[in-house]
């Protein structure tokens, strides 16, 4: 398991695999996985087709075990799993939870998307 660490709430430089997990999103995952209750269950994140921009990230709570294409992150408790094609898409990107007024949510930050839709879950590169 790769462990990823800092100190702020701000997203840490991207480990080696480019990619890291922000102190906010590794709270947040951490506390949905704990509710989920099962000791298997990781937090995925895929990119996917479609979407207004092209592509789109997708998020899902997944027990099954870990395939030879997938890549394990870990923060204070937060268990994350990524496949090879979607992290090569992810490249030197991080996720974050932002709670605002109006909306609570993941955000990923990727250097790599050229243009991203107005609700930010769709981008293109």
């Amino acid at each position: 398991m790769q462990n990823v660490t800092s100190t702020t709430d701000t997203p840490p430089p991207p480990a080696e695999s480019g990619f890291s997990i922000s102190d906010n999103a590794a709270r947040r995952i951490a506390t949905l996985l704990r509710e989920e209750n099962n000791p298997a269950v990781k937090f995925r994140i895929a990119v996917l087709g479609g979407g207004c921009s092209g592509f789109q990230y997708h998020y899902e709570f997944d027990a099954k075990d870990m395939g030879e294409n997938d890549k394990l992150f870990s923060k204070d408790g937060a268990v994350v799993v990524i496949d090879d094609i979607s992290l090569d898409l992810l490249k030197n990107s991080s996720i974050d939870y932002v709670e605002t007024l109006g909306s609570a949510g993941f955000e990923i930050k990727n250097p790599n998307s050229t243009a991203k839709c107005g609700c930010g879950n769709s981008f293109s590169v």
